[in-house]
């Protein structure tokens, strides 16, 4: 059964020190800072980010409710796959930001260059390009 979306989804990410991973996520990929919300204690309790069509919300972690971050788990078992026109570029650019190389960025013999990244903030993320047939 295909049950319909009310409304736009967004992948949530969540973080130590969230403000610090809009600014990575900002300049590390482009992304468009489109809504922040903070609590009274200053937690980032939601955010939004535009990235190409993706949407990416980055908040604090907060163990009480549930919410814990890579650090606290020991690291993500979810892997953010991204395509790019060219996944070096932006490896590259995600390095000299505080991103650590995972798996190295290489031609795969299925038909892509990929590899993975760990960001400052414990989330990996697959880059990815198509290779020319």
């Amino acid at each position: 059964m295909t049950l319909p979306l009310s409304n736009d989804g967004f992948l949530r990410l969540v973080v130590r020190n969230a403000d610090a991973a809009i600014t990575f996520v900002q300049d590390a990929l482009g992304a468009r800072l489109v809504e922040r919300f903070a609590d009274a204690n200053g937690r980032v309790v939601h955010s939004r980010l535009s990235l190409g069509s993706l949407a990416i919300s980055l908040v604090d972690e907060v163990p009480d409710w549930g919410w814990h971050s890579p650090h606290s788990l020991g690291g993500s078992p979810v892997l953010i796959h991204l395509g790019f026109d060219s996944c070096d570029l932006v490896a590259d650019h995600m390095v000299a930001l505080g991103a650590e190389i995972v798996i190295a960025i290489e031609d795969r013999p299925y038909g892509k260059r990929e590899g993975r990244l760990r960001d400052p903030f414990g989330h990996l993320w697959v880059l990815s390009q198509e290779l020319p047939a």
